[in-house]
C-alpha cells in the first residue's frame, strides 16, 4: 500500500483502512471512470473480499472527502481518481476514458457567461462528453 495514498487519507479526515486503500490505488491507476458495481466485480476477479455495500460506502465517502470525481454513466454513477486541482473533464461515453482539461479557457467562458447575464457564480463544473479517437477508428 502506497505511503501517498495513506497520507492522502489522512489529510482528508479519513482513516487509511485496507478497503478504502485498496479503492484509492485501484482507481489512481485507472484513467477510465468506473461505476460500483465495476469495482466490485473487478475485486472479486483478484479474489479481494470486499462487498458491494463497502465498495458504495467507501466510493461515497472518498466523493465527500474530495478524493474522488464522479460521471453520470447512464443510470449509475462513475467514479475516477482525479488531480485535485480545479479542471474539467473530456469524457468518452464508449470506453469511459476520462481527460482531464486545463481549467482556463472554461473559467474565461463561465466568467463572460455569467456576466452577460448579471450572474455570480459559487461553483460551477464542466464535463465534455463524446467518443475518443481510439474508439472512433
Amino acid at each position: 500500500m502506497s505511503q501517498a495514498h495513506e497520507d492522502m487519507l489522512r489529510q482528508a479526515g479519513l482513516r487509511p483502512t485496507s478497503k478504502r486503500l485498496s479503492v484509492l490505488e485501484t482507481l489512481a491507476h485507472r484513467d477510465d471512470a468506473v461505476t460500483a458495481q465495476d469495482l466490485y466485480m473487478e475485486f472479486r476477479g483478484q479474489g479481494e473480499g470486499i462487498g458491494l455495500s463497502t465498495v458504495y460506502r467507501t466510493l461515497t465517502s472518498l466523493v465527500e472527502a474530495g478524493l474522488l470525481d464522479t460521471f453520470q454513466r447512464g443510470d449509475e454513477q462513475a467514479f475516477r481518481a482525479c488531480s485535485p486541482r480545479h479542471h474539467h473533464h473530456l469524457v468518452c461515453t464508449s470506453c469511459h476514458q476520462v481527460t482531464e482539461l486545463e481549467a482556463a479557457l472554461v473559467e474565461e467562458w463561465v466568467g463572460r457567461v455569467a456576466q452577460s447575464h448579471d450572474f455570480e457564480v459559487s461553483s460551477h463544473r464542466a464535463d465534455v462528453f463524446g467518443v475518443c479517437a481510439a474508439c472512433r477508428s
